[in-house]
């Protein structure tokens, strides 16, 4: 790939959130401070499903991989954003910018899967409760999670390449804290029509049709919720699925907005405050969203803190 004055293009330029150094630093605190919660958050997560044989269950096997997701995804993107946020130079080199920019869309399309699989669980648990451990059995399970992680990775890698092919208009300045597709075909000269169709087709793909099924899971779910009788067993049964609702939509929302849209159509910054919210609010908080409203999850911290 060249620059119109045919030298190699060898690195980028992340501009980041903010160039004023007052601000970096107390972004840098913020983000630090986020960073760790979604550590700690997440990786307890995992360790109360691993050794507390009540979480044994479809629902918290699927969990810990939305923790791992989580964590996995932060720290492809944030370690590198705190490290910016204290230096003057934020230069990012070709084959890191490259790297961060697949494995964020590989993860982001594995989670997007994930939800959908998690929506398919609850819908099982609740429409067909005598048959759930037959069709969620352990294999079944495993062989989901395995699909998950392997589905994420072949459409990003086809259109990160087909963005590296974008003739760049001059220079290498990204209007972002990392690197992402939309930010690099903004740099494009040229018509690059064909790679926001495939874009396109790609958000169709890893976003809308998870983000359909789990409408249409859920539609079902409420109907079977309320022909529940009992008005404790209505109050359970939405609580276990408000949980991975407000997962939903604090996430694809936030992709969706980002990804989803016309490239001229937004304000300046859009990108970045969007990416802020899938990149550090919702793992943040999905930890939080889980254990706050679950009390299986609970009873196992306290004996965890017991032991």
């Amino acid at each position: 790939m060249i620059w119109k004055n045919e030298t190699i293009l060898r690195e980028f330029v992340l501009l980041g959130l903010s160039s004023d150094p007052k601000t970096q630093v107390a972004l840098f605190i913020v983000f630090t401070s986020a960073y760790t919660i979604i550590l700690i958050g997440n990786f307890l997560i995992i360790v109360l499903v691993l050794t507390d044989a009540n979480l044994h269950t479809p629902m918290y096997f699927f969990l810990t991989n939305l923790s791992f997701l989580d964590l996995c995804f932060s720290t492809t993107t944030l370690l590198r954003t705190l490290k910016d946020l204290l230096s003057v130079n934020k230069v990012i080199s070709y084959g890191e910018c490259v790297a961060q920019m697949y494995i964020g869309q590989s993860l982001g399309a594995c989670e997007c899967v994930l939800l959908a699989v998690m929506a398919y669980d609850r819908y099982v648990a609740i429409c067909y409760p005598l048959h759930y451990t037959t069709i969620m059995s352990k294999r079944i399970c495993v062989r989901l999670a395995v699909g998950i992680w392997m589905s994420g990775f072949p459409l990003p890698a086809s259109l990160v390449t087909l963005t590296l092919n974008v003739d760049l208009c001059g220079h290498n300045k990204i209007n972002h804290f990392l690197c992402e597709v939309t930010e690099i075909l903004s740099l494009g000269c040229g018509n690059i029509i064909l790679v926001e169709l495939f874009m396109f087709i790609v958000g169709l793909i890893v976003l809308l049709i998870p983000v359909t099924f789990i409408v249409t899971t859920y539609v079902n779910i409420i109907v079977n919720i309320l022909k529940i009788a009992s008005s404790s067993g209505r109050r359970k049964a939405f609580s276990t699925c408000g949980s991975h609702m407000m997962v939903v939509v604090i996430f694809y929302g936030s992709i969706m907005a980002s990804y989803m849209k016309p490239r001229l159509s937004s304000l300046p910054g859009t990108d970045k405050v969007l990416a802020v919210f899938y990149v550090i609010i919702a793992p943040m908080l999905n930890p939080m969203i889980y254990t706050l409203r679950n009390n299986d999850v609970k009873a196992a911290f306290v004996k965890l803190i017991k032991k």
